[in-house]
């Protein structure tokens, strides 16, 4: 069990936000395979019992005083009896009654109906699911990603959010493997556009490293590099245009496992990201211009030229040039 507080942007102004990551055994499809850049299965463990989860989170909101909203998070689908059963669900459910709290989860297309939801309104109605659209392409989802899902899978789980009178997450990948940097913004951009039409709020996710995944095993053959944050940029401006929330958390920004640029501009590209994502400006997001933006054109220029592969042009540049 992992607990921290944030900040989110929540009905119009800046809010203190808890997060809390509960072990349960598992998202169901990690089980047939997984997502390919997806490790959160590590993190889960087998046996555990309804009780051991009550107990976890019992112990994560000690430290969770005054917070005006909670993401529950259990690395699968809080929605999925199996791993989240009904005694858990209605401990993370009540307390977030009892204490005036607005929910986000996670859950799968699949765990996401009319029944489901029903029932967990009946114990509070103020929640936002959060779904793994991650891209609005039927290929890239089934090859690149290997998600198990369809669009149509993802259109049918947001009208029974909707239906039910919640809010709607919807995550946005930003480069799954064996798509260029260019193609990878071109998807993105296409599926937040996609999403805007059920979505309240769309989390744009760049893709980072994570152990034991398809995606670990083509970056250390150099044939995978996470995407840059000039990429990052570009995606969040073309959002500005969408009358929705979108927000964006790079996990392991400014590192190689992650979103990332030259190192000289990381931090403050970061910056200018969450700035962005905490205010909700409708501004494109300006960051003062470093030398590595160039690099970054000429790899969208040059990867679509490669046969065989995306590889890490960046990191082939540096060994050349040493």
């Amino acid at each position: 069990m992992s607990v921290w507080r944030e900040k989110e942007y929540l009905d119009g102004k800046t809010v203190d936000a808890g997060v809390v990551i509960l072990r349960t055994s598992g998202c169901v499809h990690s089980k047939n395979g997984g997502c390919t850049m997806c490790g959160y299965n590590l993190e889960s463990s087998e046996g555990i019992a309804p009780q051991d989860i009550v107990a976890q989170f019992r112990a994560a909101t000690e430290n969770l005083d005054g917070v005006q909203f909670l993401k529950v998070y259990t690395s699968g689908s809080f929605l999925d009896q199996r791993e989240m059963p009904p005694e858990a669900q209605n401990e993370v459910l009540g307390w977030c009654r009892e204490n005036g709290q607005s929910l986000l989860f996670e859950s799968r297309t699949e765990f996401v109906t009319e029944e489901s939801l029903g029932t967990t309104a009946n114990v509070h109605d103020d929640f936002e699911v959060a779904i793994g659209l991650e891209s609005a392409n039927d290929k890239v989802l089934k090859y690149a990603i290997n998600k198990n899902m369809t669009i149509a899978d993802f259109d049918r789980a947001a009208s029974a959010v909707k239906s039910a009178g919640a809010r709607l997450r919807s995550y946005v990948l930003l480069k799954p493997p064996y798509l260029t940097e260019a193609e990878a913004i071109e998807d993105a951009v296409s599926t937040a556009k996609h999403a805007a039409l059920k979505s309240d709020t769309i989390s744009i996710n760049p893709v980072n490293v994570q152990k034991g995944t398809i995606v670990e095993r083509l970056w250390r053959s150099w044939s995978y590099r996470p995407p840059w944050l000039w990429s990052v940029v570009e995606v969040l401006n073309a959002c500005t245009e969408l009358d929705r929330k979108v927000v964006c958390d790079p996990t392991g920004g400014g590192r190689d496992r992650g979103a990332h640029n030259c190192g000289g501009c990381d931090e403050e590209v970061l910056s200018s990201i969450r700035e962005f994502s905490l205010t909700q400006s409708r501004k494109r997001i300006e960051v003062a211009e470093c030398e590595c933006r160039k690099l970054w054109e000429t790899i969208l220029e040059l990867e679509g030229l490669v046969v065989g592969g995306t590889p890490d042009l960046q990191r082939f540049f540096r060994k050349h040039r040493a």
